[in-house]
């Protein structure tokens, strides 16, 4: 089994490391949210990234010089160490999703808080209500392309035999089984996807699971490491957080759609089917019989 690399950091070390002038925290829950918060945080949300012009949300700003920045702004330097928390009961894996980006764009010190603001607050830690302003950073983009794949090369990719490529879909398995949304022009999912559901990795404590769980999760669904692996989802958000996963655990060859069903549902050039079998299970769910 390959190492896993420290893409988590848990809150007794950055408890200690609070205050370093290297150290930029940012907190990608909401406004609202944000008026508690670890000292010396940031806040900064996945949305502000989007692309302006897209109607779907999930869709990165493709202006690289604008992320650029956007990311400067946080007070995000090429030297920085960035820990990125949410409250993990209370999001889609926004933490993930900021991660990913913060990868693609190159920065080469990113990791999350385990356990986030859930294990924070439940550790009684110290935190603040002032927003905190930063100095403008040095960072410089240096994008990762095998980190990111659109919708135009997917389409490509569903349309050919890519026997060596897992499409995996990170939404729950209603959604995966074709259950209508309100908004959506189409439910259903990517042919040939695989579904594993982003919300089974957490503890009670909302920290990770061990390791050789959460490695074990992917095994069960028959991922190996010389696969390619493309996570989608919604708007990007739930596929990132398991893309942040499966890097953690050892598989190197992973990128995430960002745009995602939003994006894809709408172009209907791109193919989509339902597995009717199992959302008829999910929509009847057997009683349980009587002891």
């Amino acid at each position: 089994m390959m190492a896993t690399q420290d893409f988590f950091i848990d809150t007794e070390s950055l408890s200690q490391n609070l205050g370093r002038e290297d150290l930029v925290l940012i907190d990608v829950r909401g406004p609202a949210a944000y008026s508690s918060h670890i000292p010396g945080a940031v806040n900064s949300t996945w949305h502000e990234y989007s692309d302006p012009s897209s109607v779907s949300k999930g869709v990165l700003n493709p202006d690289l010089s604008h992320l650029e920045q956007q990311v400067r702004a946080l007070g995000i330097n090429q030297a920085s160490d960035i820990v990125i928390y949410s409250n993990p009961f209370d999001n889609w894996g926004d933490e993930g999703r900021m991660f990913w980006m913060l990868q693609y764009l190159g920065h080469p010190s990113v990791r999350i808080l385990d356990g986030g603001w859930v294990k924070w607050v439940a550790e009684q830690r110290r935190f603040e209500h002032d927003v905190v302003k930063p100095t403008m950073g040095d960072f410089t983009v240096s994008a990762h392309p095998e980190f990111i794949i659109n919708k135009d090369s997917l389409k490509k990719l569903v349309k050919g035999q890519h026997s060596n490529t897992v499409i995996l879909d990170a939404r729950s398995v209603e959604e995966y089984a074709g259950k209508e949304i309100d908004g959506l022009p189409r439910a259903g999912h990517i042919p040939s996807a695989i579904n594993i559901s982003w919300n089974q990795f957490l503890q009670r404590d909302a920290t990770l699971k061990p390791v050789d769980q959460v490695r074990g999760i992917f095994e069960e669904h028959g991922l190996r490491e010389d696969q390619e692996i493309i996570t989608y989802c919604l708007g990007g958000v739930r596929a990132a957080w398991v893309y942040c996963l499966l890097r953690y655990v050892g598989f190197d060859q992973v990128k995430t759609y960002p745009g995602s069903w939003w994006e894809w549902s709408r172009d209907f050039a791109a193919p989509a089917e339902k597995d009717v079998k199992l959302l008829h299970k999910v929509n009847n769910p057997k009683p349980m019989k009587p002891s």
